[in-house]
């Protein structure tokens, strides 16, 4: 009895250090993460300041990146569809196309849904110019090698109407919504080459006007809003190749990713109310980007992008630069900052990602001159869910340590171990395809073994023969 109560005891007492030691480690994780916030606040308060009316920096950026400035910027409509959702795409200066390494991939290349590690649900807060705001709700889920998503996203801004003598006539908002679906599917993958993912997202977009007043008679006249209203039908179609490139760590995931999309393409239709009519060209654009991995810790993407007016080509915009790095500081912390280059005047962003309890938070700090005369600083904030892998990890574990039991077999190297190292790695084999991967390892490990198996052979009907 007494030997029983001691046992009992002693597991009472490890469980409690355990949890001590859990509590301990969550309360120095919410402490980093505190002082990494005010750090990023320390940083930014400066930018946030003195951005607003920052007319010297403007007018020696403006001298240095004035030869990148577009007579055609402005010429497209929907113009939201340009804005950045917030959070980590933003912080990595919207180099996405190249990466889609998790939900952000939504407005840049249509492939990433096939490749995500997670299923997630994400909510953007976009705190944009002039009071207006881009709010995002979006979802994914990956079923091995297909992925599916929702997107839903509303621009706004208010709308007041005043006449000559400063009276408030009316008061709304000017919105633009978009409802947008994503499929994609990663074909040939494997453990060396990670595949060709290749999607298509198709949009539709409501550009929603106020009604407004008669100059005359100052009162609201019925149905204005909607004749300048409009109705928008756009595709995305992107492909990302994954692989290793020179790479000196030790991870499933690839270090190297190519990309590359067609943005929006598609037409606009507007005057509902009287002269139903075609709307100005969207802004659609041909992307291309890559991410490199340098170190486990260290990535770095880039894009090229190219606007292209389908009403008229001639009108198209010059193509726009944009460069983002990422340093992974622990495994629940991460560092981002970007640059834009569209027209002009550049864009600079930094920001923040970290975990709380598989809840991926991002805070983003952008100063932008793409947008106004003088610099404009905005905020922009991120919530992703992390709802799981579908058992794929367990699985791709249970792939491993089979593979590394038929090492163990072969290297004992007997005939009948062989043979056991060849079950083992058709085991991992056929693990390995339950999740959409050729395991490439157990293909040329049974290769090699049979190999094998087969000089033995030769060799016994050798000495038999003689």
């Amino acid at each position: 009895m007494i030997k029983k109560f001691n046992i009992q005891k002693q597991d009472s007492i490890h469980t409690d250090t355990k949890f001590m030691q859990k509590k301990q480690h969550f309360a120095k994780k919410q402490a980093f993460i505190f002082l990494a916030t005010l750090v990023f606040n320390a940083v930014t308060a400066p930018f946030c300041v003195f951005a607003l009316d920052l007319k010297d920096v403007n007018s020696k950026l403006s001298d240095v990146f004035g030869s990148f400035s577009d007579s055609n910027e402005g010429s497209t409509v929907f113009r939201s569809l340009n804005i950045p959702t917030g959070g980590r795409s933003e912080s990595l200066g919207t180099a996405i196309t190249g990466l889609c390494d998790d939900i952000n991939f939504f407005d840049y290349n249509p492939a990433g849904s096939a490749v995500l590690s997670n299923s997630e649900i994400a909510f953007f807060h976009n705190s944009w110019i002039a009071d207006s705001a881009m709010e995002t709700l979006e979802g994914s889920m990956r079923f091995n090698n297909l992925g599916i998503g929702l997107q839903l996203k509303c621009f706004y801004v208010p709308f007041t109407e005043y006449n000559l003598f400063g009276d408030k006539l009316a008061g709304n908002y000017y919105s633009e919504t978009s409802l947008a679906f994503n499929m994609a599917y990663n074909f040939i993958a494997g453990y060396n080459f990670k595949g060709i993912a290749a999607g298509y997202t198709v949009r539709a977009s409501w550009r929603n006007m106020p009604d407004y007043a008669d100059n005359q008679t100052d009162k609201i006249k019925s149905g204005s809003g909607l004749e300048q209203s409009a109705l928008g039908f756009m595709a995305d179609f992107g492909i990302l190749v994954r692989f290793n490139f020179l790479k000196n760590f030790s991870s499933f995931e690839p270090n190297f990713n190519f990309g590359l999309a067609l943005n929006n393409l598609g037409l606009a239709f507007t005057g509902f109310s009287k002269n139903f009519e075609l709307d100005d060209s969207l802004p659609t654009r041909i992307s291309a980007g890559f991410s490199y991995r340098l170190f486990k810790n260290l990535l770095f993407t880039t894009e090229f992008r190219q606007p292209v007016n389908l009403m008229n080509f001639s009108s198209s915009q010059k193509f726009s630069f944009a460069s983002g790095a990422e340093i992974n500081i622990t495994d629940f912390f991460d560092f981002e900052a970007g640059f834009m280059l569209s027209g002009g005047n550049p864009r600079f962003s930094i920001g923040s990602q970290f975990d709380i309890k598989g809840i991926k938070m991002n805070v983003n700090y952008t100063l932008d001159l793409t947008t106004s005369f003088n610099p404009v600083n905005h905020i922009s904030l991120a919530a992703r869910l992390l709802l799981g892998d579908r058992g794929r990890s367990k699985t791709r574990a249970m792939v491993y340590e089979k593979y590394t039991e038929g090492i163990e077999l072969y290297s004992k190297g007997d005939r009948q171990n062989i043979k056991k190292a060849i079950e083992k790695w058709t085991e991992a084999k056929n693990l390995s395809s339950s999740i959409g991967i050729k395991f490439d390892p157990a293909i040329e490990a049974i290769t090699a073994a049979q190999d094998l198996l087969n000089v033995h052979d030769q060799i016994k009907n050798f000495g038999s023969l003689n």
